[in-house]
């Protein structure tokens, strides 16, 4: 698997990419090295569910592949990342512009290929929170990811 499109260009594409443009989903920050995103919805009209909140749907969409990219770009061609479970848990009701920063570090890479020298799978949990402006927890997410060596080609 080739992995060619760089930050930019994986930001960009997410941004006209037509589920997120419909839903209100900004990428606003891809770090050249993978290790930090941020993303963003601005509660709109058509993201509001009938109690005039952000949908749920929407909420867990701004954080759907971000983990599985930031890992499988930071580990590179040798490695192959999917999702493999995510929940949800809501806290309190989106009634604002809601930010998801994610970050994976250094220790986390290197503990995934740590036990990947002696496994044949990894499942690594990543854990990233959705916060209105006013620094409020909206909702919490949990991403449970599938890392396997990639087959040689």
């Amino acid at each position: 698997m080739k992995h060619r499109l760089n930050h930019n260009a994986i930001k960009w594409f997410l941004n006209f990419w037509p589920p997120y443009l419909g839903a209100g989903i900004h990428v606003n920050t891809i770090s050249k090295d993978w290790r930090y995103v941020q993303v963003s919805l601005k509660k709109r009209w058509y993201n509001s569910n009938y109690f005039n909140t952000a949908f749920g749907g929407s909420l867990y969409s701004m954080i759907d592949p971000f983990f599985a990219l930031m890992v499988m770009k930071s580990l590179g061609r040798d490695y192959v990342v999917w999702d493999k479970h995510g929940e949800i848990r809501f806290i309190t009701p989106g009634r604002a512009h809601v930010i998801a920063e994610f970050r994976v570090s250094q220790k986390e890479i290197d503990d995934i290929k740590e036990t990947m020298a002696q496994n044949q799978r990894c499942e690594p949990v990543f854990t990233v929170d959705i916060i209105d402006t006013q620094g409020v927890l909206v909702a919490q997410a949990i991403k449970t990811l599938s890392v396997k060596r990639a087959l040689a080609q």
